[in-house]
């Protein structure tokens, strides 16, 4: 059975590119121009993912997100501007589960959809899932997902990743990871975990407000 999409997006030529590519990859694709009315498909009718507008006639997308999110978990990936970090960040706030900058390849938004697919089957599943903001830890299949994007880590840095990711909001101290990373008996030194959190940190690139903080003197935190 054909994946039912709903597209929300105002700008014709942008809209209509996506629903042709969309049906090409064999999608099953609605089309709306205006907020207000995607909004009314999104409540009335059951889709497996939505392509969100942040700027929409009538009711924004940030708004229209909120609303859909009170009422269902239908996947939501928001299309934004270059410049607005800021309806990004409400977007993801509103509980979009993924977004992606104009202009963007219709490749790199295929992949996002796609991993989108494969977390709600992997949730479908049951399996417990650690997510901070946009990324994502699946425990069973050791793997991990970054702004919708697979990334690839060792075995101690997905330890350690995970570390901080279950005690998030949560001040993890260097001593502390060394003996729940590396044991109780181990004798490297505490400046092996500084080592470490560069390179998660190197693979997790943000704009802003990154994933892993400094507690100066004491050591990490994952904050939401």
């Amino acid at each position: 059975m054909k994946k039912k999409l709903l597209i929300i997006e105002d700008e014709i030529s942008i809209a209509r590119f996506l629903e042709l590519e969309l049906k090409h990859e064999q999608f099953d694709v609605t089309l709306v121009h205006d907020g207000r009315e995607g909004l009314v498909r999104a409540l009335e009718q059951t889709y497996d993912c939505i392509l969100l507008d942040v700027m929409l006639p009538s009711l924004n997308g940030i708004e229209v997100c909120r609303r859909v999110r009170a009422q269902t978990d239908v996947p939501i990936i928001l299309l934004t501007a270059r410049d607005a970090v800021m309806d990004r960040v409400a977007g993801l706030d509103a509980g979009a589960d993924d977004y992606i900058v104009k202009p963007f390849a219709i490749e790199e938004l295929l992949a996002r959809i796609r991993s989108i697919f494969r977390r709600v089957e992997r949730n479908d599943g049951n399996e417990d899932v650690l997510q901070v903001r946009q990324l994502l830890i699946y425990p069973n299949s050791y793997e991990v997902y970054f702004e919708g994007n697979k990334i690839e880590l060792t075995k101690t840095e997905y330890d350690l990743l995970k570390l901080l990711c279950e005690n998030k909001n949560r001040v993890c101290t260097r001593e502390m990871i060394l003996e729940t990373v590396w044991g109780y008996e181990t004798e490297i030194e505490t400046n092996v975990v500084d080592v470490y959190i560069r390179h998660l940190r190197a693979k997790l690139k943000t704009e802003q407000n990154p994933y892993i903080e400094t507690v100066r003197g004491v050591g990490y935190v994952v904050r939401e």
